[in-house]
């Protein structure tokens, strides 16, 4: 009996992937890379500040654009399809006779370990070690029913937009004089930042990634691992729903979904804008409330980018388009990391110091070279081997025995 468990929990045969979601997930990759490369070249105590004040002409016209249409819209993409993705592994894990919850605790931990690593050796963003946080909400919730999956991702992403709405109103009426130590050690953060950063070595910018996360990024993750588990309840009832399975099949529910999530991420967005895309500072009560309403928009926003791009698929032109980026959404993890690694380097002292040198226009012509570079060379790698390398890690920790590394007739 153990062989043919052992075996179902192998490579995916090329007739059970769902193309659609490779080729999200690369769509959301590059919108992500996008988002994340300023931060490689900016203090992480500016996040919530909006567009830096210095962009001016071209550099603010794309800041500006990132900022409406980019930011916070793609992580949340790539949390959908992180949903997803565990809805079906789930089900072939419990259809090879195993219980799940091992193997999904496994495959976490190892997540956790490439987070931690990331921060510690290349960037403090990480997004992973908040992923394998969040998902041992999707592990207790397994069994729910989709529909009450969905109604609790809301509440908990929902919930913490408006906990950012009410800080803000907060902000509003404590006194500056209360603040004082806290907008200190932000400024006093964001000094040695701008100092270690551009000219450091590598053990001094390693030093600088990780007091900087455990200074702002720990505290961050009692917002974000919350709103981060909501986004894959949600994620895991559209998969659930079976509308991926077959979408030129449920065209209607993709242009329902669309008209749904259209207006409040619009409306969201739009008064997350009018209160402002620079402020002074993150204590700003303007820039937490831009910031609130921002995100309470992210997530409808993304569901309609989502929504837009399965009802391309359902085109022959428009899944041509989209079938280039589903090799690279098959080795995300490596690119993502590579991502950083490469922006590390150009960026930080010990590599070629460019931190502060690229404004945002020229930061986002970067993004498109190398993301054109990685779709390349994902095409070229899926050719001959089965998996990514981060990928084949990852499967080889998670299920306890070395995966296929080239590629095999008959497999994806």
């Amino acid at each position: 009996m153990n062989a043919p468990r052992h075996a179902a929990l192998g490579p995916v045969p090329a007739t059970e992937r769902l193309d659609i979601l490779d080729a999200l997930r690369g769509v959301a990759l590059l919108g992500v890379f996008a988002m994340n490369v300023e931060w490689f070249s900016r203090p992480m105590q500016e996040m919530g500040t909006g567009i830096a004040p210095d962009a001016v002409g071209l550099d603010r016209a794309v800041a500006w654009g990132v900022h409406v249409f980019v930011a916070g819209k793609f992580w949340t993409m790539f949390s959908l399809l992180f949903g997803m993705g565990f809805a079906l592994m789930s089900d072939r894990i419990a259809a090879s006779g195993r219980p799940v919850a091992p193997v999904f605790l496994r495959r976490q931990a190892v997540l956790l370990a490439f987070g931690l690593l990331h921060i510690a050796l290349m960037w403090w963003g990480d997004i992973l070690h908040s992923y394998a946080i969040a998902g041992l909400l999707l592990l207790a919730m397994r069994e729910v029913a989709p529909r009450w999956q969905l109604v609790a991702g809301l509440a908990l992403y929902g919930g913490m937009g408006l906990v950012y709405l009410a800080n803000a109103a907060v902000l509003v009426i404590v006194p500056e004089s209360m603040l004082a130590d806290l907008a200190g050690a932000i400024a006093s953060g964001r000094e040695a930042a701008e100092r270690v950063y551009p000219g450091g070595s590598f053990g001094a910018v390693a030093q600088r990634r990780v007091l900087d996360y455990l200074q702002l990024g720990l505290q961050g993750q009692m917002f974000q691992v919350p709103m981060i588990a909501g986004v894959f309840l949600i994620g895991s009832w559209l998969l659930r729903g079976g509308w991926l399975r077959a979408p030129a099949a449920h065209r209607g529910f993709w242009l329902r979904l669309l008209c749904w999530a259209l207006p409040p991420g619009v409306l969201f967005t739009a008064l997350g804008v009018w209160l402002g895309t620079s402020f002074d500072g993150p204590l700003a009560p303007r820039a937490a409330g831009s910031g609130g309403l921002m995100l309470l928009g992210a997530l409808p926003l993304s569901l309609v980018y989502v929504a837009l791009l399965v009802l391309a698929w359902t085109s022959t032109s428009g899944a041509r388009v989209l079938r280039a980026f589903a090799p690279a959404g098959r080795m995300a993890l490596t690119h993502y990391l590579a991502q950083s690694l490469l922006c590390s380097l150009l960026f930080y002292g010990y590599g070629a110091g460019l931190w502060g040198e690229l404004g945002r226009a020229a930061q986002t012509g970067l993004v498109l070279a190398v993301f054109a570079l990685q779709l390349a060379i994902s095409h070229a790698w899926l050719a001959r081997h089965r998996h990514g390398p981060a990928e084949w890690l990852w499967r080889w920790a998670t299920y306890g025995h070395r995966p296929q590394w080239r590629r095999a007739s008959g497999m994806a």
